[in-house]
């Protein structure tokens, strides 16, 4: 069986390889997801990208993954992690694991960015590893999923 495995970018992370790179670096979104899904092969799952700027059409894709019957989710919310409890609330939803990766280190930076509303709902989060967040964001899942199954 091939795992189902979605994986979301929020608000401003279709601007990586160009917005501050000391933070992020500079790989770009469609690089990131290329090796998502190449990864997702090796580890037999179909990898799904979708990223937007509208919280709107986020909470939407959240939705369509639960009719979808996704086997679970890796999410960078970007800013909105911090603040949407809309999107918290699409996501307690789901009846698969989900999986938090940031980029940066959100606990070596500004104050705000310290809190995640999604932590009491989410499997796990990886965070300042760079793209390498998002690599073991899809193995956790992935290994969650698995167990879950």
């Amino acid at each position: 069986m091939v795992l189902k495995i979605l994986v979301l970018h929020g608000i401003n992370l279709n601007m990586f390889g160009k917005r501050d790179p000391a933070q992020y670096g500079t790989v770009t979104l469609d690089e990131i997801n290329h090796k998502l899904v190449a990864q997702g092969q090796t580890l037999g799952a179909h990898v799904d990208c979708f990223q937007t700027n509208h919280e709107g059409e986020l909470c939407e894709r959240i939705h369509q993954a639960f009719h979808d019957q996704v086997d679970a989710v890796v999410i960078n919310a970007g800013a909105w992690t911090h603040y949407s409890y809309g999107i918290r609330d699409a996501l307690a939803i789901l009846k698969c694991p989900i999986i938090e990766v940031h980029m940066s280190n959100i606990h070596a930076r500004e104050e705000f960015r310290h809190h995640s509303v999604f932590a009491d709902i989410v499997k796990g989060q990886i965070c300042g590893l760079g793209a390498e967040s998002y690599v073991q964001g899809l193995r956790a899942a992935v290994d969650a999923a698995q167990m879950s199954a």
